[in-house]
């Protein structure tokens, strides 16, 4: 049975990178099937823009569009006091860190600011997301949620974070090593964002908090590219039914869209 059912019985997803690729694609499956969510916060950093997500929300009334830049803290804080108002007394129960940018560089060309840029979004962000949203996360777990006291799930609380094959340093070798080779900055702001999950995933234990990494495939999107292997609609049915479907054994994983470990 798809994970995807679960969704139900969660009281609040909030997906950042919502206005276009994978993270549009999540919160219209999660939107317009008979498993969706109480709430749906869609982040994007200029909602106006985002026409197609803006028409989400006018189908769907449990789409949320909040206003985040993901390396503006002051953007951070404002969606936190957002989302907080929203969410009241039940907190946030799953947060997905989708957000993420690509800038390409092989170790000729590779430059600190492009290091930089790529660190920032990829890596610095998720973990200033999750610090700011972390006290509605942990309101959520002190509920319990449909897991249980003990247990751990989206219907909890859950911190999801969004990476890809290319961050393990086990698969990027031999040939998988040279084709990924144009995307220095992606790949090391990818391995980082893996080892952020892992220390998430032990600070937080103890609140119930369920922390894990994703890689969702590659995506035929505008930053995976045309020559992906998924569309953007196969890769979010993947990646919703293994997060619905997470229990406390998958706590501090890495896990594909099929569900199958990922190697870190």
């Amino acid at each position: 049975m798809s994970g995807l059912v679960h969704f139900k019985k969660c009281g609040s997803v909030l997906v950042t990178g919502a206005s276009r690729g994978l993270g549009l694609q999540m919160v219209e499956t999660l939107a317009s099937g008979d498993f969706s969510p109480g709430k749906i916060f869609a982040t994007a950093r200029k909602p106006a823009a985002a026409e197609k997500l803006q028409q989400l929300a006018q189908r769907y009334p449990n789409i949320h569009i909040i206003t985040l830049d993901v390396v503006s803290e002051g953007s951070i804080k404002k969606a936190v006091d957002e989302v907080g108002k929203l969410a009241q007394e039940e907190g946030l129960n799953c947060l997905i860190n989708n957000a993420a940018i690509n800038v390409p560089a092989e170790l000729p060309t590779v430059t600190a600011e492009k290091l930089m840029e790529n660190f920032h979004t990829n890596t610095v962000a998720p973990l200033m997301i999750s610090q700011a949203f972390l006290p509605l996360l942990q309101r959520a777990a002190s509920r319990g949620g449909a897991g249980g006291p003990g247990g751990m799930s989206i219907q909890r609380a859950a911190i999801i974070n969004i990476s890809s094959m290319v961050g393990s340093m086990e698969l990027n070798w031999g040939d998988v090593g040279k084709l990924s080779a144009p995307y220095y900055p992606y790949r090391i702001s990818k391995a980082g964002l893996n080892m952020l999950t892992r220390g998430m995933a032990v600070d937080l234990q103890s609140d119930g908090i369920l922390c894990m990494v994703l890689h969702p495939g590659w995506v035929r999107t505008d930053m995976g590219g045309p020559e992906g292997q998924l569309t953007s609609e196969e890769s979010s049915d993947g990646v919703l039914s293994v997060i619905g479907g997470l229990t406390e054994k998958d706590h501090g994983s890495f896990l594909d869209w099929t569900g199958q470990t990922v190697p870190w």
